[in-house]
């Protein structure tokens, strides 16, 4: 178990003074068996109304509606959380390729399985081919080998602006954010019939790709193992570097920071930082 200190800033700079529609913030993780939430503090200016809620798929969102006028947003959440680690180990069940789902499973993962892009083209479908195995193939070898293709295949190139690359594009640039990285998987896998869905949090190591910034990688779900966590930026499955903050069918839906503003805000700018640093150990006096 380690016990970290998390420091997420988002601050929105603008020319003019705007008016705030609702915010919608995923910035704390759900209390878990991985981990659990010892303090949690936001810090918002302008100040505003805020409404803690449960999503559909069980996120802590918070609700923030920012009062007045302004030239600028902040948001900062600090978080002491308890990691506790569960790392896949060679007991761990292997389901063979294809992949099959019981029938209650595939009621609730169907939106999982349904891709959600219309690629043009075959350079998906021919990328995918090339990281199919032989029939029979546990599927976690099949998982750790597409995860390590695009570790080491792809030039990871951070990117702070929004949005994400279709798979086409990143295939086609040889390169992407880690959200370009998760993306591509997650639409990939689909294909062969696994639900997949996109992560959004933190990356707790300094040498880590992602680290400074929020990181998103890949949840799949595998019979006798559940929801298992693959990172293709870092090429890291299951691993205790990765806490998890917010969980979606597309990277939309996992956005740390998503909402509006009303008027015409001229030149703006975004600044995001996370840090994440073991908390110092407490000595008796």
């Amino acid at each position: 178990m380690a016990r970290l200190i998390i420091v997420h800033e988002t601050r929105y700079s603008y020319e003019r003074p705007v008016l705030f529609g609702q915010h919608r913030l995923l910035v704390r993780p759900r209390d878990s068996h991985a981990i659990r939430v010892i303090e949690a503090r936001l810090s918002l200016s302008p100040p505003g109304d805020t409404r803690w809620v449960y999503d559909a798929l069980g996120n802590c969102v918070c609700l923030y509606e920012p009062r007045g006028e302004a030239k600028s947003l902040s948001i900062v959440s600090r978080l002491v959380i308890e990691r506790f680690p569960a790392p896949l180990s060679p007991d761990d069940p292997q389901t063979a390729m294809p992949i099959l789902y019981s029938h209650e499973d595939r009621l609730v993962l169907a939106p999982y399985i349904a891709p959600e892009t219309d690629e043009e083209g075959d350079a998906l479908l021919k990328w995918l081919a090339s990281q199919i195995g032989p029939a029979g193939e546990p599927a976690l070898d099949l998982l750790m080998r597409m995860t390590l293709a695009i570790h080491d295949g792809f030039e990871y190139r951070a990117r702070h602006t929004e949005g994400v690359q279709s798979p086409s594009a990143t295939l086609r640039l040889r390169s992407g954010a880690c959200r370009d990285f998760a993306w591509l998987m997650i639409e990939a896998l689909r294909r062969l019939g696994y639900a997949a869905r996109f992560v959004s949090g933190y990356v707790n190591s300094g040498v880590r790709r992602g680290a400074g910034a929020t990181h998103a990688w890949v949840q799949v779900f595998l019979p006798g193992l559940g929801w298992t966590e693959f990172d293709p930026t870092n090429g890291l499955a299951e691993s205790a570097d990765l806490i998890r903050v917010a969980v979606a069918r597309t990277p939309r839906g996992a956005a740390p920071v998503s909402g509006a503003i009303l008027g015409d805000p001229g030149q703006s700018d975004l600044t995001v930082s996370v840090a994440v640093s073991p908390e110092a150990p407490a000595f008796a006096a």
